[in-house]
């Protein structure tokens, strides 16, 4: 089923390619609109926020800024791994905020051709479904976020006021 709709969470005009950050975590390809990363960095070491939300591994300061940062491994229910020499934290806005994922690599920019994207599959009543579509790219399929769904709305502020 191709569709020429929009994708949510991706800004991108009906017909032209999508530019997204392409970014691994486990063994899936995942993109996230190229307007929403601010930057892509290193891992640091991390303030724990007690109390705070599950997928929140803790608080960073970044140029005099704190944000917190979330697992995506935990957000997509997947099992811990540990950090390596590719593991990024993606810093992007969402909902007005700044946040920090960690990921366990990111790849490249991404183009992927509007008239390849699809409609997530409907396989299980999902409660957050954070993926909007899924691209194909050469020979690969990559899962595109909605990054709007990615956060709860307090987790944030959670996060920032335990700090």
């Amino acid at each position: 089923m191709n569709s020429n709709r929009q994708i949510p969470g991706n800004e991108s005009q009906s017909g032209e390619p999508l530019q997204l950050v392409g970014f691994r975590v486990g063994d899936e390809d995942f993109g996230i609109d190229i307007l929403r990363v601010h930057e892509i960095i290193r891992v640091q070491q991390l303030t724990r926020v007690p109390h705070s939300p599950q997928p929140v591994d803790g608080v960073m300061n970044l140029r005099g800024r704190i944000i917190p940062v979330i697992a995506l491994r935990k957000r997509f229910g997947l099992d811990p791994a540990p950090l390596g020499a590719e593991t990024r934290i993606m810093v992007a806005e969402i909902r007005g905020s700044v946040i920090g994922f960690i990921v366990d690599s990111v790849s490249e920019v991404l183009r992927i051709p509007a008239e390849s994207m699809q409609a997530p599959p409907r396989l299980t009543q999902v409660e957050k479904p954070y993926v909007s579509g899924v691209g194909k790219l050469n020979d690969r399929l990559v899962l595109v976020l909605d990054a709007d769904r990615l956060i709860d709305e307090d987790e944030p502020r959670a996060a920032a006021a335990s700090a």
